[in-house]
């Protein structure tokens, strides 16, 4: 398999098998970041993620190797989820809905399996009541693994911004998890 710069050069030649390689290496992440971003509404992550894609078939002569392609693909993802949020906050009467929760797999004791959906409830509760950028910041470290100078690099912000960001998230998380100790 071609490096991912090769990858790109080609995608930017025209080549559409490795813009299809490069869509197949960043899907299941990509997917998963507009699920993390677009908590309040995670109906529209899948579409996020398409339009992630489309748009970055559309703008793939704009990218400059100057920062990652994952980090260029997370930002049209974060910019297309704030879109959603927006629209979906100015339209008249509309709900953004709050709970993202799912079922857990079943585990022998039925009582273990409720406190399991309730913790999953109240964490997505709680991750949906942070700004988005604390959500974001919380994301990436803490989900997503990347250190802090590589999340601060893909939200292009300082790292000591960064540590503010993820300090207060954890802080707030801290306050509406205090029952769950």
């Amino acid at each position: 398999m071609d490096d991912e710069s090769s990858l790109i050069a080609r995608a930017q030649g025209g080549d559409n098998k490795a813009f299809e390689a490069l869509v197949l290496k960043y899907k299941d992440r990509l997917y998963g970041i507009a699920s993390s971003v677009c908590a309040r509404m995670p109906s529209e992550a899948q579409d996020v993620a398409q339009e992630t894609f489309i748009s970055a078939l559309k703008h793939i002569d704009s990218f400059k190797a100057n920062a990652a392609f994952g980090t260029w693909l997370y930002r049209i993802a974060a910019n297309n989820c704030w879109q959603r949020f927006r629209k979906a906050k100015t339209e008249a009467g509309s709900e953004i809905p709050g709970d993202r929760s799912g079922a857990h797999p079943s585990t022998p004791s039925a009582g273990e399996t409720a406190i399991k959906n309730e913790l999953s409830r109240a964490v997505s509760r709680a991750l949906v009541s942070l700004p988005p950028d604390y959500r974001i910041a919380i994301t990436l470290c803490d989900i997503e693994g990347l250190s802090n100078s590589e999340a601060a690099g893909r939200m292009k912000t300082s790292l000591p911004a960064l540590k503010a960001k993820l300090h207060r998230a954890r802080l707030l998380l801290k306050k509406q998890l205090a029952d769950f100790r």
